[in-house]
Parts: C-alpha cells; structure tokens; sequence
C-alpha cells in the first residue's frame, strides 16, 4: 500500500509548508495551517485543467488579432444587487457572496432565481437544506416557483454533468464548503476541498458562460471561510453583512472585475423576503426630534454614490488608569491617532475621558473623510454643546492638523441638500466656486478654524 502523502496549508494565503508550524511565514498569521490529504496524480489530471479561463486550445496571438465580444449584461431583478455587481450579471462569471449566519445570503439568491426563472434557464443547487426546505422558503416568501429548477447534491463532478444536461444560464452552490471532489481524499469544507471544488466551478463557468454564484461561509472573525485563493479565482466577492435581528442588510463587494470596488447595496429584511433600499441616506438619518451633544451628520463616499450617516460620539470622565477608546463602524487606530492631533494642534485633551463613538444604522466607514465629522462629534460631547441639525462636516484631518481634502467634494455637497441641510464645513478645496442655494459652505484649512467655526 503506498504511503499517504500530505501537505500543510494555510487557510489564509494557501501557502504550502512540508510540515506544521505555528505561524505562517507568507501572512504571519497564527494557528491557520492545518492538514490535508493530497491526492495522486492521475493521467486525466491535464484534461481537469485545460481551460480553465474558458479557452479550451491555447495559442498565441496579438492583441489586435482578438475577437472581443462583449458578453450582455443581464439584471439580477434588484437595482441594489446590479449596483454591486457594476451594473448586472456578466455571464461566465463566478460570483462568491458570504456572510454571517441567518444575514440573508439563501434567501437573497432564492429571490433572484426565481425572478430569473421566469425569462431565462436557472438552476439552484442545494447542499446543506433538502428541498422541501428550500420549497417551503419559496411559498412562504410568495415567490413563482413553477419554472425554477432544483438539485441537491455536493458532488461538483456530478453537479456539472447534470447541469450540461440541462444548460443553465445562471445557477446557485449553496454552499462551497459542503461541496466535494472526488480526487480529493479529504473531507468537505476542508483547505483542499474548498480550493478545489470553486476551481473547477469556475472553470465550467467561464467555459459554458454560465452566471454563478457561489455561498461562503464566514469565521469567528467575519472573513470568508477556506483558502484566500478562494478570492482570487473568482470574479467578484461580496460581503452581505448586518445583525441577525437588525432591519437592514449592507451587501459590499470587495473585488469585482467588471465594476467598481467597494461598492454599497442596502436591503432591507421584511417578512417576505429582502427588500431593497433605494434612498439609503433616508434611513440612516432617522434622528430623533431633540438634538443631542456629540451627534453630527457626515457624507461618505460609498463606492460610485453618496451617503449621509450619523456618527455620535460620547465623551465622559473615566474612572480608570487607561481610559477606554471604544469605536463600532470605525477604525480604532484612527481614533487615537485623531486624539493626539487634537491635543496637539486643537489644545483640546482628553486623556482622562472614555470615548465612544458609534456609527448609526451599522455602516462601516473606513475612508478617511469621516476625520473631521468625528472630531467635531467628540468636541461637542466634551462641551456638552448639541451642534445645529441642518450641519453637514467632512474632511480629512493630517497629523499636522491641516484639513486635507476629500474625493467627490461637490456631489457629496449635492446630496446634502437634497436632504435639507444648510450648513456646511467642509475644507476649502472642496468648497464650490459657485454658491449653492440654500446651502452655506464654511471652509476650513486646519483643525483651528473647524474649532472656531463651531463656536461661532
């Protein structure tokens, strides 16, 4: 009997290693490397792979001796979900969406396909519910389910054989991790599994333009579960993220190869199914009617539009050697570093306050417009002075206290009067040429004149 081979890989870069070690030397993360079977080499293992960018013969030519032709886009049947995907669903491609568990990523998919079902060929492969399951999804969410076809299996040889039967021109694997290969000895949702079951996945994608989505799952830590070259082989990943007993549901795609990065959908999760949000700025600035001190309404930039949140920060006498810097929907490490530049350049200190700060409605800001909107939210609360409701602030703040300026200044402007502000401080490269009616903009060039501003 031949000995059994096996390999250590990492589950968040794939690298390869002959024997276990505590860290990664490629990613240095820690306890990520585990075990797994490999599987001998076959004589069929050059005809697995050949193709797998959806070219079947390989040959060398120039670029102007390629034929291009553009594949149609075709709507998922929400604008929301097209807005991420960079306008609608390229067909060949493979599409990998995670999320937490009960965010809503099956009933999402569900309602596209059978949306899709009615126009065009579409098949929805099940592994982890059975299909009385997915059936009784479908009738209590009043979906047609007459024209959606259905297969449970976790076999991708036998997923792929039925599926030239029956030539899909969008399908479901829900999800990765429950599928197998048969080459491969270990079991499913394993490193090797996971890596090859979305490989050759997508390689019948792309050779039988077929439009895929792909479920992941997530860890402990909200990353997407198996090797990181899961994210590399595919075309586009997203994140559908939000609180299982929250309302509303943030899908965010973090590589896409026909569109735009970090693009924002908002969803809305109702008793029949997922809604979507069409003017998300609306629901983020549900205030209540009496002003709060440390309360400010900034504009981020999400992807290729606007959008207004809430930040509010509370400042308060700490009782403790270390004070607490607690954030949720922004980067903590931003915030002591915004701390030190107002001690430094706005002679405002706090090293004996705890500071909360809280984006409302669950939106993760990581842009660094938001700098400016968060001091002014903490300066308010120190002073215990509520700012004005129809106050707008953003900008980015440097570590020489100067207000640097921001991408999509005047459509970020734009949108707030939409929405009824008339105050606005902003940094001066991004204040308009041209006044805007109804809206008073006050620039601003260092944290000094941001404070004076607010005082006056």
């Amino acid at each position: 009997m031949a000995k059994r081979k096996t390999a250590f890989v990492c589950s968040d870069c794939g690298a390869e290693f002959p024997r276990w070690q505590g860290q990664c030397s490629e990613c240095k993360a820690w306890n990520t490397i585990s075990e797994f079977v490999v599987s001998p080499a076959k004589s069929t293992a050059k005809g697995n792979f050949a193709g797998y960018a959806g070219q079947t013969h390989s040959q060398i030519q120039t670029l102007n001796e390629i034929n291009v032709e553009d594949l149609p886009r075709f709507s998922s049947g929400l604008k929301e979900l097209d807005r991420v995907l960079g306008g609608g669903i390229v067909p060949g491609s493979a599409i990998l969406i995670g999320g937490s568990p009960g965010a809503g990523k099956s009933t999402l998919l569900l309602q596209v396909m059978c949306q899709q079902a009615s126009t065009k060929s579409a098949l929805y492969v099940t592994g982890e519910e059975s299909l009385q399951q997915v059936a009784m999804r479908a009738r209590r969410l009043g979906l047609p389910d007459d024209k959606l076809m259905m297969l449970a299996e976790t076999n991708v040889e036998m997923i792929c054989d039925l599926a030239l039967k029956q030539k899909p021109q969008i399908m479901v694997i829900d999800s990765i991790q429950v599928m197998h290969v048969s080459d491969v000895q270990s079991a499913p949702g394993s490193v090797s599994q996971v890596r090859e079951s979305a490989a050759y996945l997508t390689r019948f994608a792309k050779q039988h333009h077929i439009a895929m989505f792909i479920v992941g799952h997530v860890t402990k830590d909200g990353s997407l579960a198996g090797p990181k070259v899961l994210e590399h082989c595919i075309d586009c990943s997203m994140m559908l993220e939000g609180e299982s007993d929250g309302r509303f549901r943030t899908l965010r795609s973090h590589k896409n190869r026909f569109g735009a990065v970090n693009e924002l959908g908002v969803f809305g999760m109702t008793d029949k199914g997922v809604k979507e949000v069409g003017n998300p700025s609306a629901i983020f600035l549900s205030r209540s009617d009496s002003q709060a001190p440390g309360s400010v309404v900034m504009v981020i930039w999400e992807g290729t539009r606007p959008l207004l949140v809430e930040i509010q920060a509370l400042v308060d006498y700490s009782q403790l050697n270390n004070p607490r810097r607690v954030t949720v929907g922004l980067e903590q490490n931003r915030l002591a570093m915004l701390l030190a530049v107002m001690h430094r350049h706005g002679n405002v200190q706090m090293n004996d306050q705890d500071v909360f700060v809280n984006v409302v409605g669950g939106v993760k800001v990581s842009e660094t417009a938001a700098d400016l909107a968060l001091l002014v939210a903490m300066i308010s609360s120190f002073r215990n002075r509520a700012l004005p409701r129809e106050l707008i602030v953003f900008g980015e703040v440097g570590l020489a206290g100067e207000i640097r300026p921001v991408p999509n200044g005047s459509e970020r402007l734009s949108e707030a009067v939409k929405h009824g502000f008339k105050r606005a401080i902003v940094p001066k490269a991004n204040a308009p040429k041209n006044k805007i009616a109804g809206l008073t903009v006050i620039p601003v060039t260092k944290l000094s004149d941001a404070l004076e501003a607010l005082d006056a």
